[in-house]
């Protein structure tokens, strides 16, 4: 396809937020996942003209911030950043008041912070679609383009199985939910006293047993990464949890993906990362370095698979 094809916005999703992909059908995931490919490989569409986006930022960022704002210039739009010392809600102005004036500005919100219920009042207060860019319980951006990168090497999600190694924490949630959303069987593998969230492990589990896909959460990352397609980890200690650092490595012992872990998985694994990484603690550097990793096609796909989300809600 060249890139003047011009590519229609799927129906359905106008207005709506992203906070977490418990929100969206199957179907509505694949029509994303569909979108998405189709933008990646026709990326200058003129689908949001005139159309601002809001990104408000409490927490440090690569990836999350160039992506939607290269990705809002693609699609013919405008992003603004706003830091905390750009806002007055830095300095205690109440959400409801940041949402109903920025909706009066911008045509859309988009926010990463720590807070998921400061995510979700801000979407109960503004008039324009918000869109979770990471809160301490979800980051449904990244598990987008995880599947997305999933779908490009492998040509479907339907009977895989994916394995996560590590903490239990919100790239984790978002990762096991889009799993049991497309049929892919999911095993987590974390160490006692960093299991996920109980609340959302039980929708996940509600999600799995809807879809009929397997979902495991286990103490060894052995039995996790057996006969696995994708084998998944994030830093020991996540943004906010840097303190942690030694206390982590030695929880973590023994978690790390090395090339003695990923003997366990199918001869074709994939490796994949949600970056930052850290070699040589989470996983070893011949792995995220070597053959099976695709953390950089997946660092790239965050992109796409914010254009296809940030085209759709924002669609006049």
């Amino acid at each position: 396809m060249s890139d003047h094809t011009n590519v229609e916005i799927p129906a359905g999703f106008e207005g709506r937020d992203l906070l977490t992909l418990l929100d969206f059908t199957t179907e509505e995931i694949q029509t994303l996942l569909t979108f998405a490919e189709q933008l990646k490989q026709n990326p200058h569409q003129n689908m949001l003209p005139g159309q601002s986006l809001g990104m408000i930022f409490e927490n440090a960022s690569t990836r999350t911030r160039v992506s939607f704002e290269v990705g809002m210039t693609q699609l013919g739009g405008h992003s603004l950043f706003l830091s905390p010392r750009d806002l007055q809600i830095g300095r205690g102005e109440p959400v409801k008041d940041t949402a109903n004036v920025l909706s009066r500005f911008v045509d859309a919100i988009m926010i990463r912070t720590n807070s998921h219920e400061m995510v979700e009042e801000l979407a109960t207060y503004a008039g324009v679609p918000v869109i979770n860019a990471l809160t301490d319980l979800y980051h449904p951006c990244q598990a987008l383009a995880d599947l997305l990168t999933v779908k490009e090497k492998k040509g479907k999600l339907e009977g895989l199985k994916a394995a996560f190694v590590g903490d239990g924490n919100n790239v984790a949630h978002s990762l096991m939910i889009a799993c049991a959303k497309t049929g892919m069987d999911a095993a987590l593998a974390v160490p006692e006293g960093y299991e996920p969230d109980p609340d959302v492990w039980k929708e996940i589990e509600k999600v799995a047993e809807e879809n009929g896909t397997r979902l495991e959460l286990t103490h060894s990352p052995a039995d996790a990464v057996k006969e696995a397609d994708m084998i998944y980890t994030d830093v020991w200690a996540s943004m906010g949890f840097e303190e942690e650092q030694a206390k982590r490595e030695e929880a973590f012992a023994g978690f790390q993906v090395s090339e003695e872990l990923c003997a366990n998985a199918k001869d074709d694994y994939m490796f994949l990362h949600c970056l930052p990484a850290h070699r040589g603690e989470e996983v070893e550097a011949s792995i995220i370095d070597g053959p099976h990793s695709y953390v950089y096609d997946q660092a790239e796909n965050r992109l796409h698979a914010q254009k296809a989300v940030l085209a759709a809600v924002m669609k006049k």
